[in-house]
């Protein structure tokens, strides 16, 4: 890992390195008089510059002598040009004047650049319509908002920014399983979808992730399979045609040192040929003893503008994690939640790590046709790998004595996708068309071996977790046979998913009385072929429709109706023996949304039913990793959600949201034991609370410093597993408070955050009713994190 850190450092200090002879210097200020700030500045043909200060103020040193053109660029706003000479040894000094006063170059500030708050969802989402005119409900977290809350990872906390996501069962960082309006939602990168198994994909490093888009509900533009209850898109970063750069160090608690590196700029003078880089390394403990996760990642991106009309990109992302046993978070007794010290751990010292090696390629291809016609064609392939095990319980004694065990989890998943879509407006008399088009081509293979199993304690010497004793285990420790390659240990113990699917989707969005009424038909149409756990291939083919409705009360205000259909594959097997039948389901959805302002924060409200067919779930009859499910029959989840995010006034950014979420028991398989109709489904909590904001001083002595603070509230908690009908089993509430401050001073920024700042012992789980005992994970106790970033 030193080394890491070594490169990220020669990596900042090459981009200094270079000697110039020149400089140019000058300011540029507003039609009024006023300085104006966060205007870039460039020169032609040359890929330095810089962007203005708040006193308007702006140096681009190390220049060579010559004539050149500096430009003066702003989102929204005209781009003015003045020709310089620059001579060896001196410095140039240019004044520039906007055409727009203070007041005038702020407003686009906010509408452009607000921090908190996006209004339109990237091109990977198909979609050309603003987010307020979108009859869906369509979160997007910032990457101010990562930066800002210090996320370091898919699974470090960043749901808070969406009403009713959770996780309430999951394993340590290896994946995100997030929760959301009553199932755990599909996870999309740059528009693709990356599931091959329930265990993935790898949380992704928000190094190389610029935002994240999380849509609620099916949806079918899209392109991938989605499912009933919504997905989140993570879009990583792409180059800017901007010259600049980033260096950060972060250090925390428990052992937390992280280095990572963003640069962004041109590899040719007519800037035509670009490319972003992405660098992090970190090494991390835990509360618990024993406990690690180490990585790092890279993640170079280079884009080709062929002509004013053609644009390729192709990225390649690279992760790599050694992290302690996968299930050792977890502890076990039958006394009930958190009667263990929450530092707690079964691990012994000396257990094989898990290693994993994830790797993506995505290619992407834009072409322009018209002014009102383009079509996109990308593909990608994803490559897993992991090596490691997984410990978890035979036995739980009624004293709470438990005999511990490992078992072997080598996987490997290897996805090749592809997608072709067009955008296009058309106008027929007085309707407005806005056409999507495409088709979505996948095949995904997952191989697991879970067939060996090593107990670490005797029936005779089990492990008390109240005077725990760290030594070598009596029966040792694990040495799997791993002779056979992975894929053939996978077929020889089932553990093989195999899935193709072709998808065809049309969509019209029909524009009316100036396009402030607008209809959305659409439709997809599926085909998938799956083999599952050793099972014989089976095909389905499927239709589902979409019928949108969005109407604009006024140029801030727009109310929606949805109905949408999902067909999901899903894997599995059964406990009864079968095939496993892909899921159905539908959304009715209502809801309003508005801009509040000026467009500086919005307001989303929402109500939804969503009834999902074929789902499966985890068979409360059978023992702790058995794998194997049974079909629900049917689920309903409904809901009201509010989400809040933006800028309420200058320095002062906000997200808040609030879930309602009620999901039961519609219809029980026959012959499925152990579940009843009305019965809560687990892994989700009925009341969400969550809020952050953070103010920044504009003016003053203390200018440029701030603070921050949110909290969690999670209410009426379902336990993570099938609880029967004993309340006692089901989670108590939680309310996390975490806090910071911050400075910001030109090029430098420092962050100091803390979190679970009342030293909370919080947790989530669930009752093993085939080991009789409560599970659960505790979270880390007050701790912070320390971040130094230098722009560059």
């Amino acid at each position: 890992m030193k080394q890491i850190y070594t490169f990220l450092l020669f990596m900042m200090a090459a981009g200094a390195a270079f000697a110039q002879n020149g400089k140019i210097t000058g300011q540029i200020i507003s039609s009024d008089g006023k300085p104006a700030e966060q205007v870039s500045v460039g020169i032609k043909g040359s890929s330095k510059g810089a962007v203005s200060d708040e006193k308007g103020n702006f140096t681009i040193e190390k220049i060579k002598a010559g004539n050149y053109t500096v430009l003066v660029s702003f989102v929204g706003l005209e781009t003015q040009q003045k020709d310089i000479e620059v001579i060896a040894g001196e410095t140039v000094n240019v004044l520039f004047t906007l055409s727009e006063s203070a007041n005038q170059l702020q407003e686009v500030i906010v509408k452009s650049g607000n921090l908190y708050k996006s209004d339109q969802v990237s091109s990977s989402l198909k979609l050309l319509t603003p987010i307020l005119e979108t009859p869906q409900n369509v979160q997007v977290v910032t990457s101010k908002v990562l930066s800002d809350q210090q996320v370091i990872s898919m699974s470090d906390g960043l749901i808070r920014n969406v009403s009713g996501a959770t996780r309430l069962e999951h394993w340590g960082d290896l994946y995100a399983n997030i929760t959301m309006r009553g199932s755990q939602i599909q996870a999309f990168r740059n528009g693709f979808n990356v599931v091959s198994s329930y265990w993935g994909p790898l949380t992704e490093d928000m190094s190389f992730v610029d935002h994240i888009e999380f849509v609620k509900g099916p949806a079918g533009f899209m392109l991938a399979n989605g499912d009933p209850s919504g997905l989140y898109n993570v879009v990583t970063k792409k180059p800017t045609g901007e010259t600049k750069g980033e260096f950060s160090l972060t250090t925390g608690s428990f052992g937390l040192y992280r280095a990572a590196l963003d640069l962004d700029g041109k590899l040719s003078k007519n800037g035509k040929l670009l490319y972003r880089l992405n660098a992090a390394g970190q090494n991390k403990n835990s509360h618990r003893a024993y406990e690690y996760n180490n990585r790092y990642s890279i993640a170079p991106v280079i884009s080709y503008q062929i002509d004013d009309k053609t644009k390729f990109t192709a990225e390649y992302t690279m992760q790599y994690a050694k992290m302690s046993d996968v299930g050792s978070f977890y502890v076990f007794s039958p006394k009930g939640y958190a009667t263990l010290p929450r530092d707690f751990t079964a691990m012994p010292p000396g257990l094989e790590p898990t290693r994993i090696k994830d790797q993506s390629l995505f290619l992407n291809l834009q072409h322009q046709i018209s002014k009102d016609w383009k079509v996109t064609a990308q593909v990608a392939y994803l490559n897993y790998q992991q090596k490691g095990s997984s410990m978890w319980p035979n036995s739980v004694a009624p004293e709470g004595k438990i005999r511990r065990a490992v078992g072997i989890w080598d996987a490997k998943s290897e996805m090749t996708l592809a997608q072709a879509f067009i955008n296009g407006d058309v106008q027929t008399g007085g309707v407005k068309h806005r056409i999507l088009g495409g088709i979505d081509i996948g095949s995904k293979n997952y191989f697991a071996d879970w067939s060996q199993s090593h107990p670490l304690d005797t029936l005779g010497g089990l492990f008390d977790p109240m005077a725990p004793v760290y030594a070598a285990p009596a029966n040792g420790f694990p040495v799997f046979d791993r002779t056979l390659n992975l894929e053939a240990r996978a077929v020889k113990g089932g553990g093989t998913i195999d899935q193709k699917y072709t998808g065809i989707y049309a969509q019209d969005e029909l524009g009316f009385v100036d396009n402030k009424i607008r209809l959305t038909v659409a439709g997809r149409y599926t085909y998938v072929s799956q083999s599952s756990y050793g099972g014989t291939p089976e095909s389905a083919h499927h239709f589902t429709p979409r019928l949108g409705l969005s109407v604009s009360l006024d140029n801030n205000t727009a109310l929606y109706a949805l109905y949408d259909e999902a067909f999901l594959p899903q894997s599995g097997r059964l406990a009864g023996g079968g095939n496993v039948k892909p899921i159905t389901g539908s959304n009715r959805e209502l809801g309003v949304k508005k801009d509040w302002a000026d467009g500086r924060w919005n307001t989303t409200v929402s109500i939804y039913r969503i009834v999902k067919n074929n789902e499966l779930t985890g068979d409360p009859n059978s023992g702790p990793n058995s794998g194997l499910s049974v079909v629900l029959g049917q689920k309903r989840a409904q809901g009201v959600e509010f989400d809040l995010r933006g800028t309420i006034v200058k320095g002062l950014n906000l997200t808040a949201n609030y879930a309602y979420t009620n999901s039961e028991v519609t219809k029980v398989t026959e012959g499925v034991a152990g579940i009843q109709v009305g019965e809560v489904v687990p892994g989700f909590a009925k009341h969400t609370v969550n809020s952050w904001l953070s103010y920044k001083v504009q003016n003053g002595a203390l200018k440029g410093a701030g603070v921050s603070a949110g909290f969690t509230y999670l209410a009426d908690r379902a336990t993570a597993n099938w609880s029967q009908t004993n309340s006692s089993m089901n989670l108590p509430n939680y309310f996390k408070l975490d806090g910071g401050l911050f400075w910001e001073k030109d090029k430098l920024r420092l962050t100091l955050n803390a979190f679970n700042l009342l030293d909370k012992y919080l947790y989530s789980g669930g009752y093993y009713q085939w080991l009789n005992a409560y599970y659960w994970q505790s979270e880390a106790p007050r701790n912070y994190r320390l971040s130094l970033a230098y722009k560059f």
